[in-house]
């Protein structure tokens, strides 16, 4: 359940949204979350005013610690191509990142999915830019509950074309090419500080399905930066390319 303390951070995360109020510096530390679970129960309260979920970010700082995750909601995940409005982000921290879309859904269910099971589900794997931004006054200044509490700093989501026969794909060797206005910023094998993504997508689908939330089909899951967070002006041109996968361009307004 969540406590009077996680409600009065969702109304300041989502007053920030609004515009109602300024993105603060500092949160008193009566107001940070005592644990991952109560920073995931204020996404639960803020995500009943985003609209309709469309996906999921999910990530882990190494191969073997706990994963961290936030749903996706449908007005930040965009096409190839797309034209992100000016407004849409306060922080623009651009990230090449591996999305798989899920064909089947995985709902709630008292038993646990399996790997098989939720391997079977994924439909494509997708090249992808996310946008991190912040509803605090500098994104990565607070205690880490808070920007979990705050969709884990979800900005905005471009997705590619995706690939069907995403099992001959090792994303821990995959080559990523990441270019800023024409200029390459990164190019290298692998990155992603998770290791292996599929490790996170079975911790996701039973993640989900005891927040009550489950994986829908048609979902997106971005499994974490292959090439770290670079931050961007405005009317900045951003493309990540995965060889054999694909690319995808996006134009920062």
């Amino acid at each position: 359940m969540c406590t009077v303390m996680s409600s009065d951070v969702a109304h300041l995360l989502q007053s920030v949204r609004n515009g109602t109020a300024a993105p603060p510096a500092q949160v008193p530390d009566s107001l940070i979350p005592r644990s991952i679970e109560e920073a995931y129960a204020i996404q639960d309260v803020v995500r009943r005013h985003l609209g309709p979920i469309a996906g999921w970010k999910v990530g882990s700082e190494t191969p073997d610690s706990e994963p961290f995750c936030a749903p996706i909601h449908a007005a930040t995940v965009f096409s190839d191509g797309a034209d992100i409005p000016a407004g849409l982000c306060r922080h623009r921290g651009v990230e090449a990142e591996l999305v798989y879309r899920f064909d089947r859904a995985l709902p709630p269910r008292a038993e646990e999915w399996t790997r098989d099971e939720v391997l079977d589900a994924i439909g494509t794997i997708h090249p992808a830019i996310e946008i991190l931004d912040s509803r605090f006054e500098k994104p990565g200044s607070q205690h880490r509950f808070l920007h979990t509490a705050d969709q884990q700093s979800h900005g905005a989501l471009i997705v590619g074309h995706g690939v069907a026969q995403w099992r001959q794909f090792t994303p821990v060797a995959q080559q990523v090419i990441l270019s800023i206005n024409n200029q390459t910023v990164a190019d290298h094998a692998g990155g992603n500080s998770a290791g292996d993504p599929l490790r996170l997508l079975v911790w996701l689908a039973n993640h989900a399905s005891r927040r009550k939330i489950g994986i829908s089909a048609g979902s997106v899951v971005t499994t974490g930066s292959t090439t770290g967070t670079i931050f961007v002006g405005h009317d900045t041109a951003v493309t990540a390319r995965f060889p054999g996968i694909g690319s995808v361009h996006a134009h920062l307004s």
